[in-house]
């Protein structure tokens, strides 16, 4: 999969995409995660990318031409047109089902948003989808695109050691993970439950089925309905 993050920031990108698990995946080729500034693309000699609003108002907005041209100029490096996603608080929240429908696509391409967002032709004429990672805002687009391209590659064959890795996890099934314990058995008077400790294989995941449920039921009990 290639995804393209268009940014103003994008050192600001490339310093979490370098590392951890989604570093070892770009340097082992699994994933292709790059981002792009917007700025290089703008016609104005100062580099400008903004300008002051229609009617009036607070701060300033991005305009069309400097993100316009920069997707352009990728769908023609990459001989393709990728899925367009404007990361907005406005957008649809970002679900572990949809997560998994976007790692199943070719490509993407993930816009940042500053100031006081981007011009409305924009998007209208360009993008495909807004998301959200939540109901609050940030002060721009890139951690909410690194969100997503973590989520989306930690999906794809490979990236992680086992598909075991991530299928029993929070939402993935529908449900909150079971809890998680390690060495020592025993720690401050708590101790491992005993079915972990006993080497029935069945018993356990019967166990952590349960769980689960138990959890999601406590913790988030609207994902039960």
């Amino acid at each position: 999969m290639r995804i393209e993050i268009l940014t103003l920031f994008p050192a600001m990108c490339e310093a979490v995409l370098g590392e951890s698990i989604l570093g070892r995946a770009r340097k082992n080729g699994l994933v292709q995660i790059r981002a792009r500034n917007i700025r290089d693309y703008t016609l104005d000699k100062h580099r400008r990318v903004d300008d002051a609003p229609f009617g009036g108002g607070y701060g300033m907005v991005m305009q069309c031409q400097p993100i316009a041209d920069c997707f352009r100029a990728l769908c023609e490096e990459w001989g393709e047109r990728p899925h367009f996603i404007y990361l907005s608080p406005q957008g649809k929240t970002l679900t572990q089902a949809r997560v998994k429908e976007l790692a199943q696509l070719p490509s993407l391409a993930l816009l940042c948003g500053h100031y006081e967002g981007v011009d409305e032709r924009v998007l209208e004429s360009l993008v495909d989808e807004e998301l959200s990672i939540g109901d609050y805002v940030l002060t721009g687009g890139e951690l909410p695109a690194l969100v997503l391209c973590d989520c989306v590659a930690r999906l794809l064959p490979g990236v992680l050691a086992a598909d075991a890795a991530f299928a029993n996890e929070s939402h993935y099934a529908g449900l909150l993970e079971y809890p998680q314990y390690t060495r020592p058995a025993v720690w401050e008077g708590r101790a491992v439950p005993e079915v972990l400790l006993n080497g029935n294989h069945a018993l356990q995941e019967q166990w952590r089925r349960e769980q689960m449920q138990e959890r999601t039921r406590r913790k988030r009990p609207e994902m039960m309905e």
